[in-house]
């Protein structure tokens, strides 16, 4: 079989996703390193190097090496971006390896990424769901039309099960912070555990990878401003964060270093925690445990986003920039939502960043009925399951790329046989 024919064959039947706009997360080998490991094999392929090479070329930059998202855009027949936005942004960045289509027309779509609810949905919610909504739901859970029964759940009980989610986060936290006591550390790094958080303040949570466009110290960025959201005598707010950096990151470290000096800084009366060894676990207890999750990348580098669906689904609603998935999961009533600006205009967005939290989410969350429960604030927590758990599921993406695209790479795979 020769190349030409092998390379057809295989484009026929492969799906290629692409999961980011930036750049570090597109390879690119010098060709010295190609021929090293490639100068024997090419003869066998009965073709020149130039050849071969170009297929992983990028035109705007060809001599940079071989760069592997061109090679696997050129060599698969279904290709995808993963949310709505990301497709626009990758067909922005690529479409001029089709120098005959207009870039709308790159064929790259979308399917948008969604999250596993058996895994990140918590159990006590998962039963009162099965109080209201049938046992059944979890067959049926990208039906969006199963949780409009959502609303049918009494406030009292929702409000019920997160206030235990919260009280159960803040536990953890407290018994991390008693094991770092046990081993004798110093007692700014047990305050910066979150030793002192309280179950009846407005709780923001921020956990993900810390990488620079994800701007984890965006609302760190007025320093008095953020006291004064924190410190109300009547309307406090605390934050938590946890995460970890890539190895070789250095901005990302720095920006958990920063983050960690904030927390340990008596002038934030303990209201700032950062949680040390982030993982899977602990991931759940946050998702499940805050009231508001906080996003905040510079667009459009943001390609989806999972955190805020993981905590959407238990009814924790999503603040964040418009980027990535919140473009599409954003309803008006089921969170809180800013443009975001695209040079990285740190003043502007932490100006709209506080503007929310301090005119929009802390009155929301504090005003509560005579039985203490906040009544507009639990209605933006349903409408948040509503939205999220059907469109933002992972059912909902296998059923997509099996639809879209495996089912016909799966038709060109059994021709190739017959």
């Amino acid at each position: 079989m020769s190349y030409g024919d092998a390379a057809k064959q295989v484009r026929s039947t492969t799906v290629f996703t692409t999961h980011t706009p930036v750049p570090a997360g597109h390879d690119v080998f010098p060709f010295a390193l190609m021929d090293k490991y490639f100068g024997s094999y090419i003869p066998l392929l009965e073709m020149e190097r130039e050849e071969l090479y170009r297929v992983g070329s990028d035109p705007s930059n060809p001599g940079a090496g071989f760069n592997m998202t061109a090679f696997a855009l050129r060599m698969s027949a279904y290709c995808n971006a993963v949310s709505k936005k990301h497709g626009e942004v990758t067909r922005n960045m690529w479409h001029h390896l089709w120098p005959e289509l207009s870039e709308k027309d790159a064929p790259i779509g979308h399917i948008t990424n969604g999250v596993h609810i058996p895994t990140w949905i918590d159990s006590r919610l998962a039963a009162l769901f099965n109080n209201y909504l049938g046992p059944n739901w979890m067959a049926d859970h990208d039906s969006a039309s199963i949780w409009q029964l959502v609303d049918d759940i009494p406030d009292a009980e929702l409000w019920r099960v997160h206030r235990l989610l919260k009280m159960v986060l803040i536990a953890v936290m407290q018994e991390r912070a008693r094991e770092r006591w046990k081993e004798h550390a110093d007692p700014n790094i047990i305050m910066a555990s979150g030793i002192l958080f309280d179950p009846n303040t407005l709780t923001l949570g921020f956990a993900r990878r810390f990488a620079s466009y994800k701007r984890a110290n965006l609302i760190l960025s007025d320093l008095e401003r953020l006291k004064g959201i924190l410190s109300h005598t009547r309307r406090p707010v605390q934050i938590v964060f946890a995460g970890k950096a890539h190895p070789s990151d250095n901005a990302g470290k720095q920006l958990i270093q920063q983050v960690y000096n904030i927390a340990k800084d008596p002038a934030f009366c303990g209201r700032v925690a950062f949680i040390e060894d982030y993982d899977e676990e602990l991931a759940q207890y946050l998702v499940h445990g805050v009231d508001v999750w906080l996003n905040n990348p510079q667009p459009p580098f943001e390609a989806s986003g999972t955190s805020g669906m993981k905590a959407g689904i238990n009814g924790v609603p999503h603040l964040s920039v418009l980027d990535g998935w919140w473009i599409e999961g954003y309803k008006g009533n089921n969170g809180w939502a800013f443009d975001g600006d695209s040079d990285g205009s740190v003043a502007r967005d932490s100006e709209e960043l506080y503007s929310i939290l301090e005119k929009h989410i802390v009155p929301i969350y504090y005003s509560k009925d005579e039985s203490g429960i906040p009544g507009e604030w639990v209605r933006i927590m349903k409408e948040s399951i509503k939205s999220t758990v059907p469109d933002f599921c992972s059912r909902r993406m296998v059923k997509e790329y099996a639809l879209n695209f495996y089912q016909d790479a799966l038709l060109h795979a059994n021709e190739k046989e017959t």
